[in-house]
C-alpha cells in the first residue's frame, strides 16, 4: 500500500472499521498478520525469532520471503511520531532502521495499541550477542570495548552534528554491523529524540552523560550476566566513552587559525576528517584584522567519504571501513596493472577489471551454507587480509585461488561458533 495520506482503514465483515494499515511501496502489505490479538499471543507461521537486544515495548518478528520486519508494539502516538523521525533521519542520511510503517488498531476490539514496522537491519547485531561468542579474557573483551566506544561515539556525534538530540542512547537502542573490522552503530529505538536546527554545548552535554550512564549500566548488566572479567571496568569504560566523544567532536569541529603561508595545514585538516570517515563541505577562509593571517572553518557533512567514493567508482554499496579496504585494494590492483603493462591505467579502466577478475570471483566463491551471514563486502575484506597473511607467510605473492581454498576452509566463521577478526592497522588479520 503507498505511503501517501493518512493510513487507510480494513474493514472487517461485518462494515466495521477494523484497522488503519500505512506501508511504504516496495514492502508487503502485511494483512495477513493477526491483527486482532497482541503481539505477545500471535502465533502465526510468519514468526521468527533473531538476534535481539532489549526493549521496553513487544517486539516480534516476521519474514515475508526472507525479507525480516521488526514490528513494535506501543501508543498511537509514539508510533506516529517515531515513524516520521525515523523516515527524516534516513532522508538525513544517518544510520538508522528503515521505517516501513505503522497500523492503527484504536478500532479493534479491546483498543490494541499500534505497531510501528520497520525492517530488519539484515547482517546486524545486538551488543549482548556480541559478547556471547567471546571467551571471557580481559584482552578479548577490552578490544570488543573499543570497538562499541568507537562505533557508539561516533554515531553519536554523527546526529549531533545534525541537531538530533537522543535523550536515551544505550546499547540497548543500538544495533551494530561488522565493519571491516570495526563495528559501524545504528539507531533502533528513539522515542524520546528531538531535532532542533542546531543543539546546544548544554544539550550535547546532557546527551553525551546519559549515553555514559547507560552504557556503564547495560555493561555491569552484561558482566553479570556472561561472567565476564572484571577488567575492563564498566564505569570506567563509560568514563572512556565521554573522553572519545569530546575528542571527536573538538577535531569535527574546531576552528584554526594558520598563516598565509601554511595552506599545507588546510590540506592536513582535510585529511584527518577524511580519515575518520567524514566528507568537508567547505572551508571558510576569513582574513584576520593583520592581514597576514586565515581562519580555517571546516563545515563537515555526513560521514561516508570512502563509501561514497567506492559507489562512484565501482557501484558497491559498503560500510565505512569495508570501503577503505576495498578501495586501497583497488589501488593495489591498479598499480599492479601498471606494472605489467608499462603504462598508466585510468582509475576507471582499473575499476571495471578489479570488479570483475577480483571482487565478483570472490564474492562468487562463498559456499551456500554462508551466504547470507555476511555482507559480502566484509568476506571480501577478510579475504584479501588472509591472502596478505599467506603471502607473508609464504614469502612470495600467494594467487586468489588457493588464498580463497584456505579461507572459506579454515577462517570463515560458522553460524555455530564465531571467531574473533582483530585487524591492525597495517592491515594484518589474526584469527582467534
Amino acid at each position: 500500500m503507498g505511503d501517501v495520506g493518512p493510513p487507510g482503514p480494513r474493514l472487517g465483515a461485518d462494515g466495521s472499521r477494523r484497522l488503519r494499515v500505512r506501508t511504504r511501496p516496495g514492502h508487503p502489505d502485511f494483512l495477513d498478520l493477526p491483527w486482532d490479538a497482541p503481539l505477545e499471543e500471535w502465533d502465526s507461521p510468519r514468526l521468527v525469532e533473531v538476534a535481539r537486544g532489549l526493549h521496553r515495548h513487544v517486539v516480534r518478528f516476521v519474514d515475508y520471503d526472507g525479507a525480516l520486519y521488526a514490528l513494535k508494539q506501543m501508543s498511537a502516538r509514539l508510533a506516529q511520531r517515531e515513524h516520521a523521525m525515523l523516515r527524516r533521519m534516513a532522508g538525513e542520511s544517518l544510520p538508522v532502521v528503515e521505517a516501513v510503517g505503522v497500523v492503527g488498531r484504536a478500532a479493534v476490539a479491546g483498543g490494541l495499541p499500534d505497531v510501528l514496522i520497520t525492517r530488519y537491519l539484515d547482517f546486524s547485531l545486538p551488543y549482548r550477542t556480541l559478547f556471547a561468542h567471546q571467551h571471557p579474557e580481559p584482552a578479548e573483551v577490552r578490544g570488543l570495548y573499543n570497538r562499541l566506544l568507537d562505533a557508539l561515539t561516533m554515531l553519536l556525534v554523527r546526529l549531533h552534528l545534525n541537531g538530533f538530540f537522543w535523550g536515551d542512547c544505550s546499547l540497548s537502542n543500538t544495533l551494530f554491523r561488522r565493519d571491516a573490522g570495526a563495528l559501524a552503530a545504528y539507531v533502533v529505538d528513539l522515542e524520546t529524540g528531538e531535532w532542533h536546527p542546531r543543539l546546544s554545548a548544554g544539550q550535547r552535554r546532557h546527551d553525551v552523560e546519559v549515553t555514559r550512564v547507560n552504557v556503564a549500566g547495560g555493561l555491569m548488566d552484561l558482566h553479570a550476566e556472561l561472567s565476564l572479567p572484571a577488567d575492563p571496568d564498566p564505569v570506567e569504560t563509560g568514563d572512556d566513552l565521554v573522553a572519545r566523544y569530546e575528542r571527536l567532536w573538538r577535531e569535527l569541529t574546531h576552528e584554526e587559525v594558520v598563516g598565509r603561508d601554511e595552506r599545507y595545514r588546510i590540506e592536513a585538516r582535510i585529511r584527518r576528517l577524511n580519515e575518520l570517515g567524514f566528507d568537508v563541505d567547505e572551508v571558510e577562509l576569513e582574513a584576520t584584522e593583520d592581514g597576514d593571517r586565515l581562519v580555517v572553518k571546516t563545515a563537515v557533512t555526513e560521514r561516508g567519504y570512502h563509501r561514497q567514493r567506492l559507489l562512484s567508482l565501482v557501484g558497491l554499496h559498503a560500510q565505512e571501513n569495508q570501503a577503505r579496504s576495498l578501495l586501497n585494494d583497488l589501488a593495489s590492483f591498479r598499480a599492479h596493472l601498471e606494472r605489467q603493462s608499462g603504462r598508466p591505467v585510468p582509475e576507471s579502466v582499473a575499476a571495471y577489471r578489479w570488479v570483475n577478475d577480483i571482487f565478483e570471483p570472490t564474492v562468487a566463491a562463498i559456499p551456500e551454507s554462508e551466504r547470507g551471514k555476511r555482507e559480502p563486502a566484509e568476506v571480501f575484506h577478510e579475504v584479501i587480509g588472509h591472502k596478505w597473511f599467506l603471502s607473508e607467510k609464504a614469502g612470495h605473492d600467494v594467487g586468489l585461488s588457493e588464498t580463497l581454498r584456505s579461507y572459506f576452509e579454515r577462517v570463515l566463521p560458522t553460524a555455530e561458533e564465531e571467531k574473533t577478526v582483530l585487524v591492525n592497522r597495517d592491515g594484518y588479520m589474526s584469527y582467534g
